[in-house]
């Protein structure tokens, strides 16, 4: 058997001489498999030679060649080589502009019928080459369904650092991101739906998982959140979105998801615009959310408010060269819209509103009940206490205007000290006397303050100065009022005062 030689003028570069002794080795002994396996790496040369758009012709017929051939699936080492060379080649394709497509499916029809090494890294990298060609393609999920995501490799989950020393998303990320874009409901251009719902409830499973093993994947749980809201699970699509949106909260768009997560709440929905009118972003990326926070302010008859929205609309539409909605024009013409004040900005508004969206955010961690002990408005910052084992102060000004000592709040907090700072997540104003009666109750008797002191007690209740001279209070004097418990750093114990 000529193996040897056809193997020689391979190496040295004399591929006809190789192509033609192969195939009159192959033409004479077709079944057997070492006739089949010296002309399939002929073959393979060619292909390598090939593997550039511009020679895309001749790579196709070299790949029918082979896959004539119908090799036994056993022929690991040459499909596994075949595999870098069609990736390569689907690279270089996408490349250009627009992408070839049906080129990329051509070669995707034609290597269906190998047998790689799977999981492996040539089996990946031929993934990485059709998902870089396919990804924005009706094609998408057919290839990925044949090429199997089980077979990702532990390395495909792994960022992968570039040479300029730049980290890029994992494969794995990647990939489940573009399925699940591809399974979401499509419009056509005659505004049918396609959704397979069967399909979409299948693959959840699988992106939840995902999200659990892989907690620093950002984009998993937003769209595993996108695929609930489109099967109608919105019992469950808040605690798949929440932990994506706390750390993608800079983004306007995450701010619209939850809108969607909660529209049977229209206040809700109504605070989720407000914040994401908040971010900064683009005034071209706003637009749409600019439009629905427009027709929310005229049905709360918030005309001032709204016609600042519609002239930002209107500003981003004109300077594009864009069709204004109709239903802009109809509010153009509309009494209100030529009655209302020009405002320069509706910022402030927005943020007295983004409480109710704030809440949603961080639902998932518990609201603590909390009593103002001391307040000092000119820093914002007030004393609290939640209980003898937590106790210390805050910066309010983001949730309340003003706070008084005595106040009841609704806290959720982000850590912070005992006795020492606390960073808070959400705080609003409650009304719970029962908690209230643990830390604050009446006090009747008489006034004690020794003399030349500025300072004063009532039982065992400390009285400070500001409010000796606030009520006027003497010594032996009889006074009735209400006192706070309170830490004393200095002696280390709890003891009350007067407020």
């Amino acid at each position: 058997m000529p193996a040897k030689e056809i193997k020689e003028l391979r190496q040295s570069g004399r591929l006809e001489e190789a192509l033609e002794m192969a195939k009159a080795e192959f033409e004479a002994n077709p079944e057997n498999i070492w006739t089949k396996r010296n002309l399939s790496w002929v073959y393979y040369d060619y292909l390598k030679i090939n593997a550039s758009a511009e020679s895309f012709e001749d790579f196709v017929y070299w790949l029918i060649q082979l896959v004539e051939l119908q090799l036994p699936e056993d022929e690991k080492m040459l499909f596994d080589s075949l595999s870098f060379q069609g990736g390569k080649l689907v690279f270089a394709l996408s490349k250009e502009e627009p992408v070839p497509v049906q080129k990329i499916k051509k070669l995707a029809d034609l290597i269906q019928g190998f047998h790689f090494t799977k999981p492996s890294d040539g089996y990946s990298f031929l993934l990485k080459g059709f998902h870089k060609g396919l990804k924005d393609s009706g094609y998408y999920l057919q290839f990925m369904d044949w090429w199997g995501l089980e077979n990702l490799s532990e390395h495909d989950f792994q960022k992968e650092k570039l040479p300029t020393g730049k980290e890029i998303m994992a494969l794995a990320e990647q990939v489940y991101i573009a399925y699940a874009k591809h399974l979401l409901p499509q419009r056509d251009m005659q505004g049918n739906v396609y959704f397979n719902r069967e399909k979409a409830e299948e693959f959840l499973p699988q992106i939840e998982a995902l999200s659990e093993k892989y907690p620093a994947y950002q984009y998993p749980p937003y769209f595993q959140a996108k695929l609930l809201l489109a099967l109608g699970e919105k019992e469950n699509v808040l605690s798949a979105l929440i932990p994506f949106a706390q750390k993608k909260q800079n983004d306007f768009w995450v701010w619209e998801v939850l809108a969607e997560a909660v529209e049977q709440d229209p206040e809700k929905v109504f605070s989720c615009h407000c914040r994401a009118l908040v971010c900064t972003s683009p005034e071209e990326m706003l637009v749409g959310v600019r439009q629905k926070m427009a027709e929310a302010m005229i049905q709360r008859k918030l005309y001032n408010e709204a016609k600042r929205e519609i002239e930002l609309i209107l500003k981003v539409k004109e300077s594009h060269g864009h069709k204004i909605p109709g239903i802009i024009n109809q509010w153009l013409s509309q009494s209100w819209f030529q009655e209302a004040k020009t405002l320069d900005s509706n910022k402030s508004f927005y943020r007295q509103h983004t409480a109710l969206a704030e809440s949603i955010l961080y639902s998932d961690t518990p609201e603590e009940l909390v009593l103002v002990e001391f307040v000092n408005s000119d820093k914002s910052m007030l004393n609290f206490i939640a209980s003898e084992e937590k106790f210390g102060f805050f910066k309010f000004d983001r949730f309340l205007k003003k706070v008084h000592p005595g106040e009841v709040l609704s806290v959720r907090f982000n850590g912070g000290a005992k006795g020492g700072r606390y960073n808070v997540l959400t705080c609003k104003k409650i009304t719970d006397d029962s908690f209230k009666s643990q830390f604050q109750k009446e006090v009747e008797g008489i006034v004690k303050i020794k003399p030349g002191a500025s300072f004063g007690f009532i039982g065992d209740a400390f009285i400070q100065p500001t409010l000796i001279i606030k009520y006027k209070l003497s010594d032996g004097q009889n006074f009735k009022g209400q006192i706070i418990k309170t830490y004393d750093s200095k002696k280390e114990k709890w003891g009350w005062k007067l407020i």
